[in-house]
């Protein structure tokens, strides 16, 4: 007996509890349908288990290029979790400690700013946030009103003085809103005080999630937008806390860890 001959290697990496992996086109094998192989892949059950895979390529502008598709199948601008991500793996491939990621958002600059052993941490310019006036969603006769906030990809963020017990179903009729042309990702936020807030993530093509880097960022910036909190904040989510500075271009910090490494079989 023998193993199968095609498998496409990859990398496993976590930001928080969002978990990703991380496969090079250049590694070979590089199947044809990235969408079909991502959701594949994606699968706790029959497959790795991730929330969505960052395929890695070359870049001229950058020192890699990483194309997202969630756990579904569908293609994503940019996550930021998945980023740090990226840049996690590429500090260990070329030893660099500055790493520019091409998304499909623009170009993103992570700096290391520890690491230990196979956990790293970083700081990333996520560029300028695009914050919309406050948006009324009718949901099954009631009325959730939100702050759309754009990181290169959509966000609706909605304050709330606790967290029901149903809030991912909330959060999923959010999304389903025909409001938002191409889906959105929706935080649910409880201010804590002027530097800290918690925050509950439903994300477009994955569902619930520990913790989103992107949505962090909407989350803080809605927050500060509305004079409910002040730079810098911290996130606190089930995955972890990650920390956004608003200074004109947004700023997250937080950590990577690498997982471990194998072989999917096509």
């Amino acid at each position: 007996m023998s193993w199968p001959a095609a498998a496409i290697p990859f990398v496993k990496a976590s930001a928080c509890g969002n978990d990703f992996l991380i496969i090079n086109v250049n590694d070979g094998n590089t199947p044809a349908d990235l969408a079909e192989f991502s959701r594949r892949i994606c699968d706790r059950h029959d497959g790795v288990g991730a929330d969505g895979v960052e395929w890695l390529s070359a870049a001229p502008d950058a020192d890699v290029q990483a194309r997202l598709f969630n756990a579904d199948g569908s293609e994503a601008e940019i996550s930021g979790n998945g980023t740090r991500c990226v840049a996690a793996y590429v500090c260990v491939e070329r030893a660099k400690e500055k790493i520019v990621v091409r998304t499909g958002a623009g170009r993103k600059t992570c700096t290391l700013t520890s690491r230990n052993e196979n956990q790293y941490e970083f700081e990333i310019d996520m560029g300028t946030p695009e914050v919309g006036e406050e948006l009324a969603v009718n949901l099954a006769g009631r009325e959730v009103r939100g702050i759309p906030v754009s990181m290169g990809n959509p966000h609706y963020v909605v304050f709330a003085g606790q967290f029901a017990a149903n809030w991912q179903s909330q959060a999923a009729e959010i999304g389903r809103s025909s409001l938002f042309k191409h889906g959105v990702n929706v935080e649910l936020v409880k201010v804590s005080d002027r530097h800290n807030i918690e925050v509950r993530f439903f994300e477009r093509g994955v569902g619930e999630t520990q913790s989103s880097g992107t949505g962090s960022c909407a989350a803080a910036v809605a927050s500060i937008a509305t004079r409910k909190a002040e730079s810098p904040l911290r996130a606190h989510a089930a995955g972890g806390v990650q920390t956004v500075r608003w200074e004109g271009q947004v700023f997250l910090r937080g950590t990577a860890r690498l997982v471990g490494r194998g072989e999917f079989f096509v």
